[in-house]
């Protein structure tokens, strides 16, 4: 069985690189041969090339091209090939064939193969390289190395979850995103969103990394919460990110290249511009509904012991820490922490509260509940649901102006109508009449089309269709929304979107991060390989997803 027949994915080498499980190098085409860069947090891949202009040539000196590249190897005319021995390694395997390349200093290298080489490997100083994928340095040779990249994929895509015939062939490209950006990060495997600009294990990224890997490796989906539990911060609040180099938590934290980015439209609309003091930096609170999916499918009580007083303590910053009015309803106190860092709801403040986060406060109440409940703790579990009661009659009390539950900026009503108007529906808990109301507001012409749910309603103002959360479809918002509307009794609808999305991934050309709701492609500015995407297309693709009933 060939490499291609075996997995069915072919890399393109642009949108989708060489790459392999644990390694932070991308092999990627370029105008003059094939470049190598290592992935890195918040810096480019211009900024770390190992070398360029890759070139294999035959005995005659007529270049040879890729013929294909697979996760396997990148395949040359001629019997040449490209794998990795490890992580850290890559090799050029071939008989009576010349390579050439050129380091980042200017200066070039030449080769003559006659079997297997080393092209690229740890620098000097870090001695020896680690060992590759249970084959040690001194029984590499082509045949070798190729043998055990066969084997290792064959047994990362047997353990792929089963999707009907019509989304195979994006389910694997998905389930092979998942194990290119797994990363050692801070002790752990971390899933990155992305080797391409995102090479860290981002809050919400990793909830939603979790839903998938736990079909498949419910340790693994168990780590990537872990990571976040592991750097709670003695306030309670979970970090935004976990990179290499420690955690961001505050805006003290961010990349200068964000702050500029930020000022360029946060509180345009109104001149509310943000503070310099330090502001907390976390993602919406989703950790205890993804811990309890993980628990659903593969039940393990101490790591809900262990989670569940870090999940408490992280449920309960937003209340004491991120209500600055003190009105009940917490708030987003930065762009980021909300995930949705170009909303234009950000244009009118540098603090806002848009409905869906009070609505992940009260399902994560009711997920609470179900924890404590499984640990023995029914007091503790009655009183979480009446935490989660309460606070749904709160929300629509305050934020239901009998049309549409509205977005607050700054304190101030803001007009763009969102995607996340529609979040209440997550709670369960809504009133019949209101649920329906939203239901019949996101199968109106605002919202529903061929590829539904725009971030920003279709004919609202702010509508973009290219621009990052001000209009592009977002896997996440789909998936939440799915679930709510079962969860609020309109399974009809939730699976009328969940086909609706899936067609979208099936024939948008790739994982992308977003999508243009009007053309279903990839919007311009959208990372490609993108981890929740491929993560949640997975989740929402199962073959005995019908079995899902979400309460």
């Amino acid at each position: 069985m060939s490499p291609a027949s075996m997995h069915g994915v072919e890399l393109d080498l642009d949108q989708r690189p060489f790459t392999e499980r644990g390694s932070r190098l991308l092999v990627t085409s370029g105008p003059d041969g094939l470049r190598v860069a290592r992935a890195e947090y918040e810096t480019r891949l211009a900024d770390t090339v190992e070398l360029t202009a890759l070139v294999l040539r035959d005995a005659d000196g007529k270049p040879l091209p890729v013929r294909s590249a697979t996760p396997v190897a990148v395949e040359f005319d001629g019997g040449a090939a490209l794998l990795f021995a490890d992580p850290a390694t890559l090799v050029l395997t071939g008989q009576d064939v010349h390579a050439s390349w050129r380091l980042p200093d200017g200066t070039g290298r030449a080769l003559a193969l006659d079997g297997c080489h080393v092209l690229h490997g740890p620098p000097a100083p870090f001695g020896p390289p680690p060992t590759p994928f249970g084959l040690p340095p001194g029984e590499w040779s082509a045949a070798a190395v190729r043998a055990a990249a066969e084997a290792r994929w064959a047994a990362w895509f047997a353990r792929m979850p089963a999707v009907r015939p019509d989304l195979a062939a994006a389910a694997r490209t998905a389930w092979w995103t998942l194990a290119v950006n797994l990363l050692p990060i801070a002790g752990r495997e971390g899933l990155v969103p992305s080797k391409y600009g995102y090479v860290g294990v981002w809050n919400w990224d990793a909830l939603f990394h979790a839903v998938a890997l736990r079909h498949a490796d419910p340790a693994l989906a168990r780590d990537q919460i872990l990571l976040f539990l592991d750097h709670q911060l003695p306030d309670g609040r979970l970090p935004d990110v976990v990179h290499e180099h420690g955690v961001l938590a505050d805006t003290t934290d961010l990349p200068r290249a964000d702050h500029a980015r930020l000022a360029e439209h946060v509180g345009t609309a109104n001149g509310a511009r943000p503070t310099p003091e330090p502001v907390p930096v976390t993602k919406p609170p989703l950790a205890a509904w993804a811990v309890w999916k993980v628990h659903e499918t593969d039940p393990d009580l101490p790591f809900l012991a262990a989670a569940y007083p870090r999940l408490v303590r992280a449920h309960r910053w937003w209340f004491t820490a991120s209500d600055p009015d003190g009105d009940g309803l917490p708030e987003y106190l930065h762009p980021y922490s909300s995930g949705l860092d170009d909303s234009p709801i950000w244009d009118h403040g540098p603090r806002a509260e848009p409905p869906d986060l009070n609505s992940y406060l009260v399902l994560e109440a009711d997920r609470l509940a179900d924890i404590a409940d499984a640990l023995g703790r029914p007091a503790e579990a009655a009183d979480w649901r009446s935490r989660a009661a309460a606070h749904t009659d709160l929300l629509v009390a305050r934020r239901w102006d009998g049309t549409r539950f509205t977005t607050l900026a700054a304190g101030t009503p803001v007009p763009v109508r969102t995607a996340l108007d529609l979040m209440p529906l997550f709670t369960g808990r809504l009133p019949t009449g209101i649920a329906a109301s939203l239901e019949r507001i996101l199968r109106s012409p605002a919202y529903w089309g061929e590829r539904p749910v725009p971030t920003v309603a279709f004919d609202d103002p702010a509508f973009d269709p290219e621009a990052m959360w001000r209009g592009p479809v977002w896997l996440n918002i789909n998936y939440l929304l799915i679930e709510g509307l079962r969860r609020s009794g309109f399974p009809d609808t939730a699976e009328e979107l969940r086909e609706r999305t899936l067609a979208m991934v099936r024939d948008g050309g790739g994982l992308h991060e977003y999508w243009n709701p009007l053309t279903g492609t990839r919007a311009p500015r959208a990372t490609s390989g993108f981890g929740w995407s491929a993560a949640l297309f997975l989740d929402l693709a199962r073959a005995d997803r019908q079995s899902d009933c979400p309460h």
